[in-house]
C-alpha cells in the first residue's frame, strides 16, 4: 500500500527506496498553485492526470503526477489551451523534448480559431453567444493569455476596420462588452489592504480598455489598485498622490512617448512621496532616456508587469 503523507521527506543515503509517497489533492495544490477545483477537471475534462483513488475515492497523487501538473502549467503559460496540451504531451513525453520549444504555429492557430468565434457573435451582436465564448476561453488559458494574445489583438483589428459599414457600431459593441467584464474582474478581484497603488492614463490617447486591463493584469492581493479614470490631469498628479497617499503611481500607454516626456516624469516624480513607475508600451519605448532616473519600467507584457511591481514595492528591484 503507497504511503500517504503531506510532504515527501528526502532519502537518506545509503537507504534502499520505500513505498512511493502519495500526496492529497490539498498538498497538491499547495505544491503548484494549481487549485483542486481545476486539478479535478483537468482530470475529468481533459484526461491530463491520472491520480490514484483510495477504497473511499480520494485522490492521491504521486511526485511524477505533480511534475506533470507542472509542465501542464509551463505549456498554458506559454499560450497553449489547456485542451491542446494532451496532445503535446504524448508527442513531447516519449522524445523528452523540452517544453520551451513551443510549437508556435499551434498556438497561434488555436487563438485564430477563438477570435473566429468572437467574431462570428459580435458581427452577431448576439452578447449572449459572445459570453459563452468569453468564458470557455477563460477555462483554456490563463489571465495574461486570454487578454494579450487573443481579446486585444482582435479588438485592435476591429478598431482599424471601421471604415466599411457596420464595423464601427462591431467594434463599439465588442469594446463595451469587454469594459463591463474587465470592471467586473477589477471589482472581484479588489482587497483592502493598507498599501495602495494608483494606476493613470499617461494621456488622452489612451483607451480606457487598455489602461482596464493594464490595471487588471497588475492585482495583486498585497496592494490595492486604484485606477483613475481617463482624462485625468497630468499636472493634477501630484494633488491625487497627496490625498491619495499609495505607495506607487503607474502610468500608462500604448503609445511613443512624447519628446519632453522625460522632463516631464522627472518633475513630476520630485513632486509626490511614492515611487513613480511606468507601463505598457511606452515603458519599453522610454526606457533608455530614463536611465540614471527614480523612474522604474514595469515594461509590458502582463506578468512581467506584475511580477516587477511587486518587486519595486518590495524594494527588491532598482530603476
Amino acid at each position: 500500500m503507497p504511503v500517504i503523507t503531506d510532504t515527501a521527506p528526502a532519502l537518506q543515503p545509503g537507504t534502499a527506496p520505500g513505498p512511493e509517497l502519495l500526496h492529497p489533492i490539498r498538498e497538491v495544490a499547495r505544491l503548484t498553485g494549481v487549485n483542486p477545483v481545476t486539478l479535478r477537471a483537468w482530470e475529468r475534462r481533459y484526461g491530463l492526470i491520472q491520480p490514484t483513488r483510495t477504497d473511499s475515492g480520494h485522490r492521491l497523487y504521486s511526485m511524477s503526477d505533480i511534475e506533470r501538473v507542472r509542465t501542464i502549467l509551463d505549456w498554458i503559460d506559454r499560450g497553449v489551451a489547456v485542451s491542446k496540451v494532451g496532445k503535446i504531451l504524448v508527442k513531447t513525453a516519449p522524445l523528452q523534448v523540452s517544453s520551451h520549444n513551443l510549437p508556435r504555429e499551434l498556438v497561434q492557430t488555436d487563438h485564430a480559431q477563438w477570435q473566429e468565434q468572437l467574431k462570428s457573435a459580435v458581427s452577431d451582436f448576439d452578447v449572449v453567444q459572445l459570453d459563452q465564448v468569453y468564458g470557455q476561453i477563460f477555462s483554456s488559458y490563463p489571465l495574461t493569455v486570454v487578454f494579450q494574445h487573443i481579446l486585444l489583438p482582435l479588438w485592435k483589428q476591429l478598431q482599424h476596420r471601421q471604415e466599411a459599414f457596420g464595423h464601427a457600431s462591431e467594434w463599439i459593441f465588442f469594446d463595451g462588452f469587454l469594459r463591463s467584464r474587465v470592471v467586473q474582474r477589477l471589482s472581484l478581484a479588489r482587497v483592502t489592504v493598507a498599501r495602495r497603488v494608483v494606476v493613470c492614463a499617461l494621456d488622452d490617447r489612451c483607451h480606457e480598455l487598455e489602461l482596464l486591463v493594464a490595471a487588471l493584469l497588475l492585482s495583486n492581493s498585497d496592494y490595492a489598485l486604484q485606477v483613475m479614470a481617463v482624462g485625468q490631469p497630468f499636472d493634477e498628479l501630484t494633488l491625487v498622490c497627496e490625498r491619495i497617499k499609495p505607495q506607487a503611481l503607474v502610468l500608462f500607454s500604448n503609445h511613443a512617448p512624447a519628446a519632453q516626456l522625460s522632463h516631464l516624469l522627472n518633475r513630476l516624480a520630485l513632486s509626490i512621496d511614492c515611487q513613480l513607475l511606468l507601463a505598457g508600451e511606452v515603458a519599453e519605448l522610454a526606457q533608455e532616456n530614463l536611465t540614471g532616473s527614480s523612474i522604474g519600467c514595469l515594461g509590458s507584457e502582463g506578468t512581467q508587469m506584475r511580477q516587477r511591481l511587486k518587486q519595486f514595492l518590495a524594494g527588491g528591484l532598482d530603476t
